[in-house]
This record gives structure tokens, C-alpha cells and sequence, in this order.
């Protein structure tokens, strides 16, 4: 399997959120994004090192990158493969004295390791087409595009069509004022309406 390399677009955050943030990673050779919902102290921990804070003592991920180089162990890659039930897992995927082993991690850590060790992230086709957000190139048309949803969804929203349609519409609108948090969350929502309807 070909995985898609991504980067790391932000991390953002709501007073809705409950203390959670969304890491967004993009596809370096495209135009889609990958909101993960993420707890504080994992999100403190990626910020911290992206900005090149240095904390007065190790984090926890400090240590597990001090502990790799300890034992010569080298992290060549981060790869995101999976996403079952609205939750992501990941694969830190490394070589020690020859041999290339992996181990499951939660994509947060993985990606708080990643940052530290200069490793690439990898996402799983599969997982990208599922929960990938296309992001439109163009800002003044995606801007006024969001003004003209904010005047007419919250009618829509309340009336028309089901409520996945209506949850559909939600997640468009959060995608064209790049809330990806939002964005996230209704997917996540939707994916669980969607199996419920299933079991049905």
C-alpha cells in the first residue's frame, strides 16, 4: 500500500471543545486535510516542540525520543492506518541493530514523537478518503462562500431533509470556514449516525 505524506497545518482549538483540540495534518502533494481530535497536554506537546520551546525539564515525549536514541533505535517513520469507529491508530515504525519493528501508538503521541525526531508522517489512503476534508485553494471565494452559508443554513439546518442530511450540511458549512475541529467532530457524528442506521 502507498501511503500519503502529510504535514502538519496547525492545531486549533473552541470553547465548545472541552478542553480538545484538532490537529490538522495536510497531504504535502495535495489539497486535503486531516483533522484529529487530540487532548491538551498531547497538543501542548506537539506546540512546544513546533515552536521550539524548551521545557524546563523532559516531557514524556522528551524521554521516549531520549530513550530511542539511548538504544541506538531510529524512527523512520509515523504512519496513520486506521480508523475504526471514529477513533484513529497509529504505527511508529523504526529499525533497531537491523531489524525494522513497529509499535501501535495513539496518533498524538506518534506525532508529538515525530516532531521531535525530524520522522515522517504517513497516512493510509483508506483514511484519508474517509475522514480527508478538501480544502478549496481559492480564500475570497471560500470567505464569501462561508458568509453566504452563515445567512442561509441556519433555516436549512432546522427544516429541510433528515437529519443526516441536515448533519451533512453542518459539516459542509464548518469545512467552508475551515473550522476543522467542528469539521471533525460532525464526522465523527455522522460516521456513528451512519452505523447505527446500519444496524437497523
Amino acid at each position: 500500500m502507498d501511503f500519503i505524506r502529510v504535514d502538519i497545518i496547525g492545531l486549533s482549538t473552541s470553547p465548545s471543545s472541552g478542553g480538545a483540540y484538532a490537529l490538522v495534518l495536510g497531504e504535502v502533494d495535495g489539497n486535503r486535510r486531516l483533522p484529529i481530535i487530540i487532548g491538551a497536554f498531547e497538543a501542548q506537546a506537539i506546540a512546544l516542540e513546533l515552536e521550539k520551546i524548551q521545557p524546563p525539564r523532559p516531557m514524556t515525549h522528551d524521554l521516549l525520543r531520549d530513550t530511542f536514541e539511548s538504544f541506538e533505535v531510529d524512527v523512520s517513520e509515523i504512519v496513520i492506518d486506521e480508523l475504526r469507529e471514529g477513533t484513529f491508530f497509529a504505527k511508529i515504525r523504526y529499525a533497531h541493530n537491523g531489524d525494522e519493528e513497529q509499535l501501535d501508538a495513539r496518533p498524538s503521541d506518534a506525532v508529538a514523537l515525530a516532531v521531535r525526531v525530524g520522522a515522517p508522517i504517513f497516512v493510509a489512503p483508506m483514511v484519508l478518503e474517509e475522514a480527508g476534508i478538501v480544502a478549496e485553494d481559492e480564500e475570497t471565494s471560500m470567505s464569501s462562500l462561508a458568509e453566504k452559508a452563515e445567512s442561509t443554513a441556519s433555516s436549512e439546518e432546522e427544516t429541510g431533509g433528515t437529519k443526516l442530511e441536515r448533519m451533512e450540511r453542518k459539516l459542509q458549512k464548518a469545512i467552508d470556514e475551515e473550522d476543522y475541529e467542528r469539521a471533525a467532530e460532525l464526522r465523527d457524528e455522522i460516521e456513528q449516525l451512519k452505523s447505527q442506521q446500519n444496524q437497523n
